[in-house]
């Protein structure tokens, strides 16, 4: 964290308008004159989807639209930032020093196999390059010296498939970060929902080969071995807590109906809402595909992926912030009963809210399509998604303004950041 210092403050300016909530009105001014490229910039990710870690055309786009934006080379481009198709922007003003408030805008690019930006992600990248724009171009009217402020925008590859943001957090590109912020489509304006933790394993069953109809007492059945412990974890599900979820698929059984299959491969992903919870799930899953490969006489291989996904932790101070702003823009949020008792997937964002504190809304994109459906590609690619995603674009920027010109919020997500962390490491250590 930053040490504390002279923090900048802002007066009444005229017709009764406080100077921040000016400077508000221009960030979203500043984002309404660049909302064409905005719009462009989106529409390119969306109509060529890549999948994690292949998004090479998203980074070109992404990165080239801060290379071009006026006043030319003003924001300093890092593409390739620790990944292939990571990068990093970055602009300060003028006064900033090594002890600025750093404010970070995270933006994803990557797509769904088969149908594209069906969770739209092409929005999510267009909101972090929107808020950014809006409170850079706010910082830059102020009549007299800026406050020391420095922006970070992070292009974050393989959300929905490997955890691109958990490789950055690992090469330190978090490091620095006072509070970052990012958005994602959904189908309601939420500003918290509590996105659980997640695990997933590729299991390999190793049998033997041998004629189905002549001699199957020489074969060893993988395919068998896949079957039951699909049929062990739906039983297990009796015994599953409500909030719990397992989902998987046989991705490999056989060959030919006529040769016991030697081989066999699953792919699961476990869900609960802490990590404690997510190992007690990942035990129990676990004993069911090793049970499976006793029965059947199967060698069997769990594998893990390369990084879990954490749960979400809740910023109360940053979210009523952002849904105050976000009210004055016509924004209308779901309850917190609802908010906090919602079902929600999982996501890279919560390794990162353990590091810095930070908020991951949902908006409203002018559809009720589902995320994850053909339907929502199509939504997530349309011109009504417009209007609402930058939107959301301005209430990140001008909640951004209320953390650099409010020292008391700044100080208040500070201390809720460190209460949910230290609440997260005792629920952990607790049998």
């Amino acid at each position: 964290m930053k040490p504390e210092g002279e923090r900048p403050t802002v007066g009444v300016a005229c017709d009764g308008f406080s100077e921040l909530e000016l400077l508000k009105l221009r960030a979203a001014e500043r984002i309404d004159e660049a909302a064409e490229r905005l719009g462009a910039l989106s529409q390119a990710i969306w109509s060529e989807p890549e999948l994690a870690y292949e998004e090479h055309r998203a980074h070109r786009v992404l990165t080239g639209f801060f290379e071009q934006e006026p006043p030319a080379a003003s924001w300093v481009v890092q593409p390739h930032y620790q990944l292939p198709t990571a990068f990093r922007v970055e602009w300060e003003t003028r006064s900033a020093t090594r002890c600025a408030l750093h404010l970070g805008f995270l933006c994803e690019y990557d797509a769904l196999p088969g149908i594209g930006h069906a969770c739209g992600h092409n929005l999510i990248a267009e909101v972090g390059a929107a808020a950014a724009l809006g409170l850079r171009g706010a910082l830059e009217s102020l009549p007299g010296p800026p406050p020391s402020v420095k922006i970070s925008v992070l292009g974050t590859p393989a959300e929905e498939d490997g955890g691109g943001k958990i490789d950055l957090i690992e090469a330190g590109a978090f490091k620095n970060l006072d509070v970052v912020f990012m958005a994602h489509p959904s189908q309601e304006n939420a500003a918290y929902l509590p996105d659980v933790a997640e695990h997933d394993v590729t299991v390999k069953y190793y049998g033997k080969a041998s004629h189905a109809a002549a001699y199957p007492w020489e074969g060893v059945n993988a395919l068998d071995a896949a079957v039951l412990a699909y049929n062990n974890l739906s039983v297990l599900r009796q015994q599953m807590k409500p909030a719990w979820r397992v989902h998987g698929i046989i991705k490999n059984g056989g060959v030919k109906p006529n040769i016991i299959p030697s081989y066999s491969e699953l792919i699961y992903y476990f869900r609960a809402p802490s990590l404690k919870e997510l190992q007690v799930l990942t035990k129990k899953a676990e004993d069911c595909f090793r049970s499976a490969a006793l029965a059947t006489g199967c060698t069997v291989e769990i594998k893990g992926g390369a990084h879990d996904y954490y749960n979400v932790l809740p910023n109360k101070s940053l979210w009523k912030a952002y849904m105050e702003n976000g009210e004055k823009l016509g924004m209308e949020f779901i309850s917190e009963d609802i908010m906090l008792n919602d079902t929600s997937g999982s996501t890279d964002f919560g390794n990162v809210s353990f590091v810095v504190p930070g908020i991951h809304p949902y908006f409203y994109i002018g559809s009720n399509a589902l995320n994850h459906t053909e339907e929502y590609t199509k939504a997530a690619g349309s011109q009504e998604a417009q209007f609402y995603t930058l939107r959301t674009a301005k209430a990140l920027a001008m909640t951004a303004l209320d953390v650099i010109f409010k020292p008391e919020l700044l100080e208040r997500i500070r201390e809720d950041f460190k209460l949910k962390l230290q609440e997260e490491q005792f629920l952990n250590t607790v049998e």
